[in-house]
């Protein structure tokens, strides 16, 4: 097995400049735009979650969505009716999140594949009905759900969506250095070893129990922290804004993006988020164009021919063959 790859000065450059390049654009991107931004990060958060259980760890989830809606309700409860701070809730929200995803893999560990897959679908389902329980309606708002404040600005000049996309750019990094770093540290390669052959990792002594239990729990607060940005960005949620079709949404953007990279995280949610509207704004040009469904069901087919590893994927191989 290969030893972890050490944080290069190449690596750290190109982790600077995307750093900068991310700045630069607040500077010249519209309100709506940095707004749009801000909804792919919070996407790319949750699917670099996802990323990581799927595509490094071989469990299979299409409930994130669940996790999604916690981190979400979690910050906007908070604000609501403890008035914290907007970011003050961002640290809570990963907390809950990762207790559920941890408690939630215990279960998890006598399923695989299709099971598996079949009992998140079953949360993502319940999700939204749970949050409309009338017990639970003065904390959630029940369908009419709650609505809050934007964050104020950090800087004095900055409007207030522009600030939100900067902070939501800034912690988007830093999770994607810290995945970076864990998926190539030893706990890394054990998790990868459970996915590649779990008898094989069992044998070595990997702890199976534990590390599919924490790898589900570091992916669903990532998709809560992914949540509670999204819920900060539309300063609103509601429980049919969380319904299944934001887990389907999250598993698109993942493989479209690249589901065995971390940087197919970012790619994934800018993709979902642009691609429909570039999809919707194709389909309005005539009356002949069909649908918008219909045309971002074609692009993702014509997606996954050209590029079945993902966008992220087909750039490495594109490199590859340039150095050649």
């Amino acid at each position: 097995m290969n030893r972890p790859n050490p944080i290069t000065r190449k690596l750290a450059v190109s982790f600077a400049m995307l750093v900068f390049v991310g700045i630069a654009l607040m500077f010249v991107a519209s309100e709506y735009t940095a707004y749009q931004v801000t909804t792919a990060l919070a996407y790319g958060i949750a699917i670099l979650g996802l990323n990581i259980l799927t595509g490094y760890n071989g469990q299979f989830s299409i409930g994130h969505s669940a996790f999604f809606a916690a981190g979400a309700y979690v910050s906007a409860i908070l604000i609501t009716f403890a008035g914290w701070h907007p970011y003050a809730t961002l640290p809570i929200a990963a907390a809950v999140t990762f207790s559920m995803g941890f408690l939630f893999g215990f279960p998890a560990l006598r399923l695989e594949g299709l099971y598996l897959a079949l009992a998140t679908f079953a949360l993502a389902v319940a999700t939204p009905q749970i949050l409309k329980v009338d017990a639970l309606e003065h904390w959630t708002g029940g369908v009419q759900g709650l609505f809050f404040d934007k964050p104020d600005p950090i800087f004095a000049g900055l409007s207030v969506d522009h600030s939100l996309y900067l902070v939501t750019w800034l912690v988007f990094v830093v999770l994607m250095v810290g995945a970076w770093m864990l998926l190539h540290s030893r706990s890394g390669r054990a998790i990868m070893a459970i996915r590649d052959n779990p008898i094989a990792a069992s044998t070595m002594g990997i702890n199976l129990a534990l590390y599919k239990t924490t790898t589900f729990g570091i992916s669903a607060m990532l998709a809560g922290v992914g949540g509670a940005f999204f819920a900060l960005a539309n300063s609103f949620v509601s429980p049919d804004t969380f319904n299944f079709f934001i887990a389907v949404y999250l598993l698109v953007g993942s493989v479209v993006g690249g589901i065995v990279s971390i940087p197919g995280a970012l790619l994934g949610g800018l993709f979902y988020v642009f691609g429909q509207e570039y999809a919707e704004e194709f389909s309005n040009l005539s009356e002949m164009i069909p649908p918008p469904w219909v045309t971002f069901g074609v692009l993702l087919i014509l997606m996954m021919y050209f590029a079945p590893f993902g966008i992220w994927g087909a750039i490495e191989r594109g490199w590859a063959r340039l150095k050649r």
